[in-house]
């Protein structure tokens, strides 16, 4: 087995296995060093105290190790919750492990096989998010590549006034030309006749007799 498949916190475990089965007269609360603190206090450290440690430590390599991809499969989650089963009946059933450092090795197994699970849920939701929008871009991209190809528009016409401005002025100057070369219709002179307002003052008009010559004599 290698050593990302087997599980970490298995090893606080074994030592408290090898200290109750193998070292009948050592406690989980034998003092293994004294440090003096800058506070002037004394701290002991307890045998206990160092195996919870060393469990921390290796909860964070085991965390560590779930969050790459691909490297957390089923079987390293049935070994985590085999290490937490262990655990948890030796700190129930033995009354040799039913004390705090037991406990807490327990609980640490119990993160890490409840943090394995929810990472793999996650990185499977993300593959699921990641392949669902490869899909939806190859059909975008199908469904460009089989529409009709766009017909060609006219060229656009320039935004520049100076072009139309001469265009127009040429116009006007041949229309000016045209109409100075074509002949201006003559209009007829208007009736010289007076015209009074009173139609009792208008002149008479001329009958038929007076409008033919008299016979020659």
């Amino acid at each position: 087995m290698s050593i990302i498949g087997f599980p970490l916190l298995l090893i606080p475990v074994a030592i408290c296995n090898i200290i109750v089965f193998l070292m009948p007269g050592l406690g989980f609360d034998a003092p293994l060093t004294r440090v003096a603190l800058p506070s002037g206090a004394v701290w002991s450290v307890d045998l206990g105290d160092m195996l919870v440690a060393l469990g921390v430590l290796l909860l964070l390599l085991e965390v560590i190790k779930a969050a790459r991809p691909g490297a957390k499969y089923v079987t390293d989650h049935l070994l985590s919750l085999l290490v937490l089963g262990g655990t948890a009946a030796e700190f129930v059933l033995l009354p040799q492990f039913g004390n705090a450092t037991v406990f807490l090795l327990a609980t640490l197994a119990l993160v890490d096989f409840l943090a394995g699970v929810s990472l793999r849920n996650i990185r499977k939701r993300a593959a699921r998010n990641a392949q669902a929008a490869q899909a939806r871009s190859d059909k975008r991209r199908a469904k460009a590549a089989a529409a009709p190809a766009a017909p060609e528009t006219a060229p656009a016409v320039s935004a520049d006034p100076e072009p139309a401005v001469s265009a127009s002025a040429a116009a006007a100057s041949m229309a000016e030309a045209v109409l100075l070369d074509r002949p201006q219709p003559v209009t007829a002179p208007a009736d010289s006749s007076p015209q009074v307002q009173s139609p009792d003052l208008q002149p008479a008009a001329e009958t038929e007799s007076q409008k033919t010559p008299p016979p020659a004599r």
